[in-house]
């Protein structure tokens, strides 16, 4: 009887453990879905080299903006749809506060579009992806 005891502590664990997990990847995005592996995560440290090359959505967000949230799944979905056409990075600017600074950004969500690492177009405030996607095809044919 002690064996099965054990068994069932050990199995209530791992449901445990992987449901902080999921709760984890579910909040991370903010959006009740989890985000697109296909995103990159941008720092201060690697920002300028990732958007260096080639065209770039990046979105500057933070965990605690509630319009961040909404925008979040936009993003995701991006990445999803735009394969190896367009790199689609988020930055958290909570706490990468540099780049942020740099590029004068006082309102989030702010999502910046970059071709060959000059900004091309600016988007402030929750914007649909439709609006989003005729900016980065705008950059990729210019």
């Amino acid at each position: 009887m002690n064996g099965y005891v054990w068994i069932l502590v050990a199995l209530l664990a791992i449901w445990l453990a992987y449901s902080f997990y999921k709760r984890y990847k579910l909040i991370s995005s903010g959006s009740g879905k989890p985000e697109s592996e296909k995103l990159t995560i941008l720092t201060d440290a690697t920002f300028k080299k990732q958007i260096s090359k080639g065209v770039s959505l990046v979105d500057f967000w933070a965990d605690w903006c509630t319009p961040c949230k909404i925008q979040g799944p936009v993003v995701s979905e991006l990445a999803d749809e735009m394969n190896d056409k367009a790199k689609i990075c988020k930055l958290d600017v909570q706490h990468n506060q540099r780049i942020p600074g740099e590029l004068g950004i006082r309102n989030i969500p702010t999502i910046m579009i970059f071709k060959d690492g000059k900004m091309v177009n600016k988007f402030v405030g929750v914007k649909t992806k439709s609006v989003l996607l005729k900016g980065l095809k705008a950059a990729l044919e210019s």
